[in-house]
């Protein structure tokens, strides 16, 4: 908190490197024992298994790996980084032993796939109104994308880039 009481919002670094360390609950922070390049993603939200199927198909190096908030490694993960599995408001990407979230999250797993480093130039944004959109759209999700029953089934060509523990 800055000492006029309002949150801080934290800085940004313009040149497309990761973002400094904002404050908050769902602020980037070191994490250890986790794999770099793992995805943690609501299974059952239509919108976060098409955001799945959409890093699959461009991640040719298959650097991405991916565990659903409702599996129980996912849902030890979530406790660990401040998300209630129950009703997850963000998703986080794990990537050199930083776990990301909301906006920087989506934008870190963006920026190492081919032909969307362009991406980068969204760090320009202040994280305060990436972060708004994504509340958003992240609040709004199951009643404009849909919902699922059970988590997505992955076809058999990627299943092994879905992880249920750590």
């Amino acid at each position: 908190m800055s000492t006029r009481g309002r949150p801080t919002i934290g800085t940004r670094r313009i040149s497309g490197s990761a973002p400094s360390q904002p404050t908050g609950r769902f602020a980037s922070r070191p994490i250890a024992s986790v794999p770099s390049g793992l995805v943690l993603f609501d299974g059952v939200c239509v919108f976060c298994s098409r955001w799945v199927a959409f890093v699959i198909a461009r991640d040719r190096a298959a650097e991405f790996r991916f565990l659903p908030i409702q599996s129980e490694g996912g849902r030890i993960l979530a406790k660990r980084l401040g998300i209630d599995p129950a009703d997850p408001e963000t998703n986080a990407a794990v990537l050199d032993g930083i776990a990301y979230m909301k906006s920087d999250a989506a934008l870190m797993v963006l920026r190492r796939l081919p032909r969307w480093r362009w991406v980068g130039i969204a760090w320009l944004c202040p994280k305060a109104i990436r972060d708004f959109v994504y509340d958003r759209i992240a609040r709004n999700r199951y009643r404009i994308f849909g919902k699922l029953d059970a988590c997505m089934v992955p076809a058999p060509d990627v299943r092994m880039r879905f992880v249920d523990r750590l």
